[in-house]
């Protein structure tokens, strides 16, 4: 914020008829549990109110809002040690972004904390939530109407359509964003006018407008920002690639977290992860040529769904792509919305629809439900193991695994391996049977016996189930 958005601030908080439940006006007054339970209370109360933000402000009086200044300064103030604002912040789940913003009227200081409204549950402190009732901090459950009425704004919240920004002159909007990549990968010229670009950008939800003022959506700052650092929020987002040394995390090799919105600095990350996949060396009939031990087409489909699939509403965490000697981890943050051994022909849930449709529209990623099953594709002809789809405590895992021989796979590997080809046989109207097993293996005709036992233990653990015959298999949801 610079001092003239803050000044603005100042000047609408203090033409406010009175205190309302999501702004609270204090003096010198401060006590580091009050001031926690308090930013809970204003922030689920902002929810409530359809306020972007809560705020407390020291140095304005609470009945006139009149500027009177405050001695109260949070960088010379500890709790247990620790800076205010680093202790509370450990304090508040989900995590919670707040600003603490200090300003100086006629030399009388003011303190302002902006809290951002909460995404997904209402905001805790110390696993308390809060809710005002009138100028009271109350302890959420003991008034269930409100409670209520919160869960149902949650349930309603889209990531998508949130403000990044506070609202600001035209010129700084487009100065933010990559506008011109927009109407780029649309496929769409730019328009000769700056009213019809603004237009264009509030028409596809990457803007919005009030009062002659933009703000932008994070929608807009996800995927077209210039910096994503640029926004508080959307900054801890920023997907991040590390190379390690061997099979392990003991030696980083080489880290590079994203800069750009996913859209504008897609291309750039996946080429950059390309650039740093192990290779095979392949002795062709004149010359040897390097080849990557990895389809870029699997990387693409599943950074992409990584991306669009992310729980937005965990704070301080983002899309993390580890890079090992054999084998690459996509890991996004929250749990798979369906089973993850639907993913290759269930229709996905997502969480954050518009980003999805939007990335659709740019052709980064699949139409609904044909991305994974092309990654299991891509994993059969390149005789790879099978993709492993891990369901994490609050994140969602994938794992493309180097060439392996058969001999080289646990049990686990090969059963993971039979189901997905028994999949993609079903969706190709197909059957699997004991020849395409040993064709996708690579098992010789008269080693059947081999893919008989591999058939047998996929049996057992209830992923596949004989069809009509004994000779072909379906998987156990299709029967």
């Amino acid at each position: 914020m610079n001092e003239e958005d803050i000044n603005q601030l100042i000047n609408e908080l203090q033409a406010l008829p009175k205190e309302s439940e999501w702004v609270e006006f204090k003096g010198d007054n401060w006590n580091p549990e009050k001031l926690g339970s308090n930013i809970s209370a204003l922030s689920n109360a902002a929810l409530l109110e359809g306020k972007r933000y809560g705020y407390i402000v020291y140095g304005i009086e609470d009945k006139t809002h009149t500027i009177k200044g405050t001695n109260f300064d949070p960088d010379k103030t500890k709790i247990k040690g620790q800076e205010i604002e680093n202790y509370i912040s450990t304090q508040l789940q989900p995590r919670t972004t707040f600003t603490v913003i200090k300003h100086k009227i006629d030399d009388l200081n003011i303190v302002i904390f902006q809290i951002q409204t909460p995404i997904g549950h209402p905001l805790r402190y110390k696993g308390v939530a809060y809710i005002r009732v009138g100028s009271y901090t109350k302890e959420l459950k003991d008034h269930s109407d409100r409670e209520s009425r919160l869960w149902r704004k949650l349930n309603k919240e889209v990531f998508e359509k949130n403000l990044a920004t506070p609202y600001m002159h035209s010129t700084d909007a487009l100065t933010k964003i990559g506008f011109v990549q927009v109407f780029q990968m649309l496929g769409i010229p730019l328009p000769e006018s700056r009213e019809a670009i603004f237009e264009k950008l509030v028409e596809e939800k990457l803007l919005n407008l009030r009062l002659k003022k933009y703000a932008i959506t994070n929608l807009g700052a996800i995927l077209f920002a210039n910096d994503l650092n640029d926004f508080q929020e959307i900054g801890r987002k920023a997907p991040r690639v590390i190379i390690y040394k061997g099979k392990n995390k003991l030696e980083t090799i080489k880290e590079q977290e994203g800069k750009k919105g996913y859209a504008i600095g897609f291309e750039g990350m996946i080429n950059f992860i390309n650039d740093q996949l192990p290779t095979n060396e392949e002795i062709g009939r004149v010359f040897r040529k390097e080849v990557k031990m990895f389809p870029e087409l699997a990387i693409r489909e599943l950074v992409a769904n990584a991306l669009i699939h992310q729980d937005f509403s965990i704070s301080g965490t983002g899309v993390m792509i580890e890079i090992y000697s054999d084998r690459i981890e996509i890991t996004n943050p929250g749990k798979p919305m369906i089973d993850t051994n639907r993913f290759i022909d269930h229709s996905p849930e997502s969480r954050n629809e518009a980003l999805a449709r939007f990335m659709r529209r740019l052709k980064i990623c699949e139409e609904r439900g044909s991305g994974i099953d092309k990654v299991i594709y891509q994993a059969e002809t390149y005789q790879l193991p099978a993709p492993e789809f891990i369901n994490g405590d609050n994140y969602t895992r994938v794992k493309l695994f180097a060439t392996k021989s058969l001999r080289q796979m646990t049990k686990k590997d090969k059963v993971r391996a039979t189901y997905q080809h028994c999949v993609l046989k079903y969706l190709s109207n197909e059957y699997m049977s004991n020849s395409s097993l040993r064709q996708r293996f690579g098992i010789d005709d008269k080693n059947y016996p081999q893919a008989s036992r591999i058939i047998k233990q996929t049996i057992e653990d209830g992923l596949i189930t004989e069809h009509e015959n004994s000779k072909t298999y379906i998987p156990y949801w299709a029967q």
